[in-house]
């Protein structure tokens, strides 16, 4: 079972962490795209182009960093697709899936991303979801604040520069993003919203400069149980580590990033599968 993770960096660590802890037989493929990131200040298009080359690039990609032919169905271009394809990246799931599917499904399932304002909403108000600027002034976001909010009251929360922080692991400019959100988080909030992957990385910093007082709501384990849902797998996390874990930079075979070490998700993605 090979499962290919596509975003532009490093926030796709806790999804594929998730996924990994349901299922530590399953060989991983995380494609990244260095060269072309940050995706979301791109035009939709050029997402979508991004989107589809972290996809292509992940062809044939073994859990163990050596190209493989795998059990997934075979692609457009004849080589081996993997058994699903996740978007751990918000952005990228809104420009991107429609043109995923249409590539892959339905041999192959592509699973998105949308921020937990439903379940965050579901447990009262009010709720701050936290995303990075672009998103919040979105028509995407306040669509899904309207549809989701349950009549609580939902507000939302840029972050600038905080995805960047995350992404390079620089410790005071991640702090000084946080301080920043959390004095435009009203003091009321129970429930946060982390409506970008890469915050996830950071929740208990987060969770503490707010002093404890506010849920955080992060969608990883809802993406990984969906992902096994559409495989038609059980969670077995009480299987062995077999599974291996491939990484690729804009196509280039390579290793995590420094920065994703940082984390506990990336530390936990290098542990060396059992023989």
């Amino acid at each position: 079972m090979r499962i290919a993770f596509v975003d532009s960096g490093i926030g796709m660590l806790s999804t594929a962490a998730a996924v990994r802890a349901a299922r530590p037989d399953a060989d991983l493929v995380l494609s990244m795209d260095p060269d072309h990131m940050p995706w979301g200040a791109r035009a939709p298009e050029a997402i979508v182009e991004r989107v589809l080359a972290g996809a292509r690039a992940a062809l044939g990609a073994g859990g163990r960093g050596e190209a493989r032919t795998g059990t997934g169905a075979p692609s457009p271009t004849g080589a081996v697709a993997p058994d699903a394809i996740v978007v751990p990246c918000n952005t990228a799931s809104v420009h991107g899936l429609t043109s995923l599917r249409e590539a892959f499904e339905p041999h192959t399932p592509v699973v998105g991303t949308v921020p937990p304002i439903k379940p965050a909403a579901a447990r009262g108000g009010p709720v701050a979801v936290w995303s990075t600027v672009a998103t919040s002034r979105s028509r995407y976001q306040q669509s899904l604040i309207e549809e989701f909010g349950q009549g609580v009251e939902v507000v939302p929360v840029p972050c600038p520069g905080l995805a960047e922080a995350i992404e390079s692991a620089a410790p005071r400019a991640i702090d000084a993003a946080i301080a920043h959100a959390v004095a435009r988080t009203p003091p009321q909030t129970t429930a946060v919203v982390l409506g970008c992957t890469h915050y996830d990385l950071v929740e208990q910093r987060i969770s503490d400069a707010l002093g404890g007082r506010a849920e955080m709501f992060t969608a990883a384990g809802a993406v990984a149980a969906q992902t096994l849902r559409r495989l038609g797998i059980a969670a077995a996390p009480e299987l062995p580590l077999t599974g291996g874990v491939a990484v690729l930079a804009s196509g280039r075979p390579t290793r995590l990033p420094a920065a994703a070490l940082a984390y506990r998700s990336g530390a936990a993605l290098t542990r060396v599968p059992q023989t």
